[in-house]
């Protein structure tokens, strides 16, 4: 008997179990990695107060089954703000615990997320999910009795001074104190240089701060008074960000060897680092009818500007003044102008100074010869002449002066000519007249030969 084999299988009968073992097989490979794609997020955020006028500590446990090895790093990604700010504060961390400033007026708001990167995440960064605490003081006393326009410069990098006004509710009478911190500190201070007017503390000086810049400087400003509770004022100040230098120092404007005008200066004193300075000069423009407008250019650290001999004659009056740069804070306080402006006198006017005196000057001379000339052919016993002299300091103010000839004859083969000069208001001396030197203002008289 002869037995009939059945036809073999098609073959898309064989491609669901080929795919089904491929995704048994992925599931294995996949369970097995020894990559992690997700990370717990921290444990046991706290949030507490240490005393320290608004430095709250920040703590938190690490996630559970984490550990860090030299294939791996955790680190926690930490940000913070007062309610009612816009931006949160970023600090990145392998630590446990943080002390960060708060206005203590206002809620605090931390948020901490775990990051896990390294070989056991295929050097990928891996996220936690967020975790989140706040933390607030019990207020005290009505709003209206905080003190008002509270106000901070750090003068020179040398001493802070703040002041502030009472608070609209505020009884009279009532005694403000100002405490401070700082990390380094073992405990808060209060202020011993106290500004008052008519008895009553309404501002601070702190002096010897070196240490507390760039660092967070906790202040309180609160009252007492009788039967009355006032509510305190916290903040959270960055001394270089309140930085106000003095103004820059011998300011000097002269004209280089190209004739480029060219303005310099020193930094200003106290303990300002000079790195730390940008300036911006000021140049007035003359306009006619109208106050002079200023055109600012900044400058970062440098003390020397130069202004091209195309713009110098548009020039009249040059100003600087300083601040803290980009640098060394993220804002601060412009200096005061320097104390005195420059005045810078326009080129052509320093030409006509020069040519006026010395185009009278010829005149003058070339009027005296021809008159004595004409004195010596003449029967006149005296020629008077009036003419006008313009003084070379001065381009508004003249003098009226008369030159006075007489004529007398001597002899024959000889004439002398005295000459008398007379003149008022006037500082410059005689140049005019070959040979003379008489000063302006006073009588002298000089013998001509012929």
């Amino acid at each position: 008997m002869l037995h009939q084999r059945a036809p073999p299988a098609p073959a898309m009968a064989l491609q669901p179990i080929s795919l089904l073992s491929l995704v048994l097989a992925w599931g294995c490979v996949a369970s097995s990695s020894p990559w992690h794609t997700a990370v717990a997020p921290p444990l046991d955020l706290q949030i507490t107060d240490p005393g320290l006028l608004g430095s709250l500590d920040i703590e938190w446990k690490p996630p559970p089954n984490v550990q860090t090895s030299n294939e791996c790093t955790v680190k926690y990604k930490c940000e913070y703000r007062n309610t009612g700010d816009r931006e949160w504060k970023v600090i990145f961390t392998r630590k446990l615990k943080l002390r960060v400033g708060f206005d203590l007026s206002r809620t605090a708001e931390v948020k901490v997320q775990t990051l896990l990167k390294g070989w056991c995440t295929n050097d990928v960064e891996v996220q936690s999910e967020w975790v989140y605490a706040t933390f607030r003081v019990p207020l005290q006393g009505k709003l209206e009795t905080e003190v008002q326009n509270f106000h901070c410069v750090y003068h020179d990098w040398e001493y802070l001074r703040c002041t502030w006004q009472p608070g609209l509710l505020a009884p009279r009478g009532v005694n403000y104190r100002l405490y401070y911190w700082y990390e380094g500190l073992e405990h808060a201070v209060q202020c011993d240089n106290y500004i008052q007017d008519h008895g009553i503390n309404m501002g601070c000086m702190l002096q010897n701060l070196s240490q507390a810049e760039y660092k967070d400087l906790s202040i309180c400003v609160n009252g007492s008074v009788a039967a009355t509770s006032l509510r305190p004022l916290y903040a959270t100040l960055r001394l270089h960000n309140l930085a106000k230098p003095s103004p820059p120092q011998q300011l000097v404007v002269s004209m280089s060897a190209a004739e480029e005008l060219r303005v310099t200066w020193s930094p200003p004193g106290g303990q300002t680092p000079p790195q730390c300075l940008e300036y911006e000069v000021q140049l007035a423009e003359e306009q006619r009818e109208a106050k002079a407008a200023w055109a600012s250019m900044s400058t970062q650290m440098e003390t020397v500007f130069t202004i091209s001999r195309a713009n110098q004659s548009r020039v009249s009056c040059v100003r600087v003044r300083g601040r803290t740069n980009s640098f060394c804070a993220d804002e601060g306080f412009w200096s005061e102008w320097t104390q005195e402006c420059f005045s810078v006198t326009r080129k052509e006017v320093k030409q006509l100074f020069i040519l006026i005196p010395v185009i009278l000057g010829l005149s003058s001379s070339l009027l005296i010869f021809t008159l004595i000339g004409q004195c010596k052919k003449s029967s006149s016993p005296a020629i008077s002449i009036s003419y006008i002299s313009m003084s070379s300091s001065s381009l508004t103010s003249a003098s009226l002066s008369s030159v006075q000839l007489s004529c007398c004859a001597s002899s024959a083969s000889r004439e002398e000519w005295d000459v008398e000069f007379e003149s008022s208001d006037c500082a410059t001396e005689s140049s005019w007249l070959p040979g003379s030197s008489s000063r302006l203002g006073r009588t002298r008289k000089r013998t001509i030969s012929t």
